[in-house]
């Protein structure tokens, strides 16, 4: 078995063969492809079934072989975007927008065509002209059947979105990330990804001040103390000055909303996760030396990220094309730590 190597084919197979190997990885990241969105004119692909619950199915058989890839202390992180039920191309993201094009063909782009969907499939799914699937909620809860912990639901948050013709909805702008486990516990690196927390100095104005503290001023950090006591009901006791340093931090719990701006990409696959939406991912699911998979390798993102961050990372791509621009990705960062380590070795000699 090699390691920071993606292997080409089904990832089903792949990972199967995985498994055999004894192979187990501590964090999965991944982004499938979505349902009706792109054909990729590649035989056994995956996101272009008929129905929406076919592409549950087949999504749940993925993950089911996943799940005996994955530590019993993994973590899984699933990106995955939903679809509507339009008579004329059945989905709602607008990563494919095409500047220019006709208002019917507005989702079109060269590489990707999203496949036209039956009017009279969809109604007999149960489902509207113009209904929003649930697609994610649909994937996240059908993979809890199966086992799975659906520990948290992320919003991914798009500063800057793709504009839409739509004029009776707004604009999405979000996407959802959705973190499992198979137990209760498992590893999660929580200080990892701490944010910078919200202080006097830079919380938006207009927040009302409850527990937030001047920390940079002990009268002020201990009148706060006993401003939320007196909320609280409680009286501050003589103690409470052994504990004069208890707010003093500029750190907080990492929230469940990541603002993160797409990026655009030169090469053929313009459907990319940002790296800012893979690192927070890999810091909390795995320690330096743990191996990191993606099952859905698409352009290299997550074994780029990870090898930045001194992980080791596998991969499953059924294109072949794409495996061209991860070896060119991931090989330039490869260079880089090469070089870092031959002058890290010297210097300690």
């Amino acid at each position: 078995m090699q390691v920071n190597h993606c292997y080409q084919g089904d990832c089903r197979d792949v990972m199967r063969q995985l498994i055999a190997a004894g192979v187990q990885v501590q964090t999965i990241v991944t982004s499938p492809p979505y349902y009706g969105l792109r054909d990729y004119a590649v035989a056994g692909q995956l996101g272009l079934e008929e129905t929406p619950q076919q592409y549950i199915d087949a999504m749940v058989e993925v993950f089911t072989v996943l799940w005996f890839l994955l530590a019993d202390d993994g973590t899984f992180w699933l990106n995955i975007g939903d679809s509507y039920s339009s008579h004329k191309d059945c989905k709602s993201t607008p990563q494919s927008l095409a500047l220019g094009t006709a208002k019917e063909q507005a989702h079109v782009m060269s590489k990707g065509i999203s496949r036209v969907r039956d009017s009279k499939m969809l109604k007999s799914q149960g489902l509207k002209n113009k209904d929003l699937i649930g697609i994610p909620w649909m994937l996240a809860f059908a993979l809890r059947d199966a086992g799975w912990y659906l520990r948290q639901d992320i919003i991914w948050h798009k500063p800057n979105p793709m504009p839409e013709s739509v004029t009776d909805r707004c604009t999405k702008s979000h996407e959802y990330l959705f973190l499992l486990t198979k137990s209760a516990k498992y590893y999660y690196d929580n200080d990892a990804i701490k944010e910078t927390s919200v202080t006097k100095e830079n919380r938006p104005n207009g927040i009302e001040r409850n527990r937030i503290y001047d920390y940079n001023s002990k009268e002020n950090t201990m009148r706060g103390k006993r401003d939320s006591f007196k909320r609280e009901g409680r009286t501050p006791s003589h103690r409470e000055n052994r504990n004069e340093n208890e707010y003093d931090t500029n750190e907080r719990n990492k929230r469940s909303v990541w603002s993160i701006n797409t990026k655009p990409f030169s090469e053929a696959h313009f459907a990319v996760m940002p790296e800012a939406l893979v690192e927070p991912c890999i810091l909390a699911g795995s320690k330096v030396g743990d191996i990191v998979f993606d099952p859905f390798m698409g352009s290299g993102t997550v074994g780029k990220v990870a090898q930045n961050l001194g992980r080791k990372w596998l991969g499953a791509e059924l294109n072949p094309d794409y495996l061209k621009i991860q070896n060119k990705r991931t090989a330039q960062q490869s260079f880089v730590l090469s070089i870092s380590e031959q002058e890290l070795n010297k210097a300690v000699a």
